[in-house]
């Protein structure tokens, strides 16, 4: 008998956590004991039962020896050392992925003729011909028209320089669909609703591998080049994660628990959003608000640490050459003013609705995408998004330039040193003024046609990016929204700003200006106006303004954004409570229960359990009458991923649960180690062996892979409790059980399709494996 048993006696404690101590014999020689297949869900509570009794056991020997001391401090550190790691690995590819964005770009438009690797930006540092007003323009930097013809004027060399321009953009896309559909199909689209969605348990395999990562980080660099309207902020997070699943293989303690792999890929999150913004604490708070599903309070610090050394790296590779994290940094040198606020408040409506538009019409379009022959086109539709923002894009200077640099020029404070079109104001210094009058700055001829460019790329960037965001290669959505958002701004600034010049005598102008002083900053109103937009498409709140605070270094303007942050999330939400990422997973069906949906209607859980009325009977285990060939039997012809334990078919009392695959590895394993198991062999759940004749061949114990205390609740709890249980436990299933008798089984998956139906939504369209 004691060879069923693995040698071993099961003390109470043990017997208690029945849920994660294995057979014995099951520990060495299959490591896939308690792991999952691929598109199934993680049992949380169990992945926790685990790791306490891992580290009571660490904890316990510790105390038997200096060597086990040690063992149990490294173990204690290994968290650091992941977080040190990730904060190392992903900041660095930051720095790498900023500047050979930055390369790439401007190679569409021409080459440095002193070092072919340097950016126009960096050619014309290193060169003495550089005026200011021109700093642009240097002689070690040539478009392809002048090099290819020597001439860099005329209609000639524009339409050269047009076709190349489109040239390199299409090579640029062709180049990323392919290395993604080749070797990497999962390193497309943003990432976060994927990383959402595992976050919450879902195991994806291979979504977070190394070929993934190495696949992303370089089309990612093609993608952002190639002059489509995404951004690389989305898919740093998606980077980040594949550096945390990276490191955890490392360690036993990460690899071997999805729960605790888990915390580390929320901290890893935090890193990719504080290297994409050079926001360490917005990321932090970003996984916390928008990506993590169990945050413990741990796991904050760890994130916040990881962060840090993320942000810490980048700054040390310095990719935008201004000693900043970010390319927007700005310095306002006027305050706002409460008359300000009802634009801003504009702003944040336009904002709501713009998020609601696009994620209407990008959501119809993806799902189109889904269901007709264009899906099965990836390529010719990159090619084809690429060759039409191209061919619009490269007349108008606003949209030819990265989208960076755009919302780079639109934040910025127009000071006496600028020369950008927006800044061409009229001064007239010898003309006398008033003391109570405002400076007088009217707008000029640059500003208006400006303005005209400025509209015509705001119809142009909200229309081609519904149409890219979702396509087969990586692509984030930060950058784009900030765009058009920030178009928006900038332009209800210019007007304000005008109308406080044209009108000073009104009375909401009257009380705010002091003579002499600026008193419109338009950047500031960009700047709202793309807190705005994003938070109406992703709606963050607390996140987004901590990150555009952190991005633009204007502290002094948090009023502002949480005023334009939290309008545009009440207008969104007015038309829908989904945020743009809550959407992608809904249509691609993946099992996500989220924290901030409410389930309000009074269902109970004997209206949601399996077998229904004309269901056959439910799939379940005697403790001490199965035989081996009976469970094998059972296991082949059901695909459940587990199965209720009973005293007898007759009786229906509840013992325990046990899973489906710690099942078919444990028969396995005791047919190869222990002699005289058979097909005929009893299996028993109980502590002592059955009272058998003495002809029956040995019987097997399987006590070790009972759960005994698996989750249930009566045929009469309210469906809002049981979908809360679920939620906030992370159940894979949930027992229903009246009077100790077993009546039934509610999975997640059922939980889900329950509220589907509940939303007149198709139950059918939740896609598990």
């Amino acid at each position: 008998m004691e060879a069923g048993e693995g040698g071993s006696a099961t003390t109470p404690a043990e017997e208690i956590n029945g849920a994660s101590t294995l057979m014995d014999f099951l520990d060495e020689p299959f490591p896939d004991v308690s792991t999952y297949e691929d598109f199934h869900t993680i049992d949380w509570l169990r992945e926790k039962s685990r790791d306490t009794d891992r580290h009571r056991k660490i904890t316990s020997k510790s105390k038997e020896s200096i060597w086990e001391l040690i063992k149990s401090l490294l173990d204690a550190w290994s968290g650091w050392v992941v977080m040190l790691l990730i904060g190392l690995l992903s900041g660095t590819l930051a720095g790498v992925i900023d500047l050979a964005v930055d390369w790439m770009t401007d190679l569409k438009e021409g080459v440095c003729l002193s070092a072919f690797w340097y950016s126009h930006e960096q050619c014309c540092w290193t060169s003495n011909e550089t005026t200011f007003d021109d700093r642009d323009k240097c002689p070690q930097w040539q478009k392809w028209a002048e090099l290819m013809t020597g001439h860099s004027e005329g209609a000639g060399a524009y339409l050269l320089n047009y076709f190349l321009y489109i040239l390199w953009a299409l090579l640029f896309s062709f180049l990323a669909v392919s290395l993604v559909r080749v070797f990497a199909p999962y390193a497309c689209g943003s990432g976060i609703p994927e990383i959402k969605t595992i976050l919450s348990g879902f195991i994806i395999r291979g979504y977070l591998g190394k070929w993934t990562l190495l696949i992303k980080t370089v089309t990612l660099v093609l993608a952002v080049s190639s002059g489509l309207s995404l951004g690389k902020e989305g898919p740093l997070v998606h980077v980040a994660c594949c550096c945390g699943n990276l490191f955890c293989s490392l360690f036993s303690k990460y690899s071997k628990n999805e729960g605790k792999r888990r915390e580390v890929l929320s901290a890893a999150a935090a890193a990719g959003v504080s290297v994409a913004f050079g926001a360490p604490i917005g990321g932090v708070l970003f996984s916390l608000e928008e990506v993590s599903y169990y945050f413990p309070l741990k796991t904050l610090w760890r994130s916040f640490f990881a962060a840090l050394v993320a942000a810490f790296t980048l700054r040390s590779i310095n990719p935008f050459g201004n000693s900043r994290l970010v390319l927007f940094y700005v310095e306002y040198h006027t305050p706002w003013y409460m008359a300000e606020l009802v634009p801003f408040i504009l702003l944040g409506v336009f904002g709501g609705l713009w998020g609601t538009l696009f994620i209407r019409a990008n959501i119809a379009w993806c799902r189109r995408r889904k269901t007709t022959q264009l899906g099965k086109y990836p390529v010719l539709e990159v090619i084809a998004v690429t060759g039409i923002t191209a061919v619009l894009a490269y007349p108008n200077p606003y949209t030819r330039r990265s989208t960076s640099e755009l919302i780079s020029e639109l934040f910025n404070d127009c000071g006496a040193l600028e020369s950008s079109q927006l800044c061409d104001y009229v001064n007239n210094p010898n003309m006398s003024r008033p003391v109570d009058d405002i400076p007088d700055r009217p707008a000029g001829p640059g500003v208006y046609n400006a303005l005209w460019q400025l509209a015509l790329a705001l119809v142009f960037k909200i229309v081609i990016t519904i149409f890219t965001f979702g396509m087969k290669i990586p692509s984030g959505l930060f950058i784009p929204s900030m765009a058009v958002g920030a178009i928006a701004g900038r332009i209800v600034g210019i007007a304000v700003e005008q109308m406080a010049y044209h009108h000073h005598d009104w009375i909401i102008f009257k009380n705010w200006c002091r003579p002499g002083a600026d008193c419109v900053t338009p950047g500031l109103y960009a700047m709202v106006g793309a807190a705005a937009c994003l938070g109406g498409v992703t709606r963050m709140t607390v996140s987004l303004v901590v990150i555009m605070f952190e991005l633009t270094g204007g502290l002094e303007y948090i009023v502002p954004l949480m005023a334009a942050a939290v309008t545009s999330k009440w207008v969104a939400d007015a038309f829908g409570k989904e945020g743009i990422y809550e959407s992608h997973i809904q249509l691609n069906g993946y099992p996500y229960l989220d924290v901030r949906d409410e389930f309000t209607h009074r269902t109970l859980a004997t209206d949601v359990m399996r077998p229904r009325r004309n269901d056959p009977p439910l799939a379940v285990l005697t403790q001490d009458s199965t035989t081996v060939e009976d469970v094998e039997t059972l296991i082949k012809d059901t695909d459940y991923n587990g199965f209720p334990v009973v005293v007898s078919r007759e009786s229906e009392r509840l013992i325990g649960f046990v899973q489906r695959r710690d099942l078919i590895l444990a028969i396995k394993n005791a047919r190869q180690k222990q002699d005289g198991v058979v097909s005929s062999s009893v299996v028993y759940f109980t502590e002592d062996a059955p009272q058998l004749p003495a002809s029956n061949p040995q019987p097997l114990k399987l006590r070790r892979i009972l759960n005994l205390s698996p989750f249930t609740v009566t045929d009469h709890t309210p469906m809002e409790t049981v979908v809360d249980i679920f939620r906030k436990l992370g159940l894979r299933q949930c027992l229903v059980t009246r009077s100790g008798r077993l009546l039934g089984i509610i999975t997640k998956k059922d939980v889900l399709r329950h509220m589907a139906q509940m939303m007149n939504q198709d139950p059918e369209s939740i896609m598990f494996n």
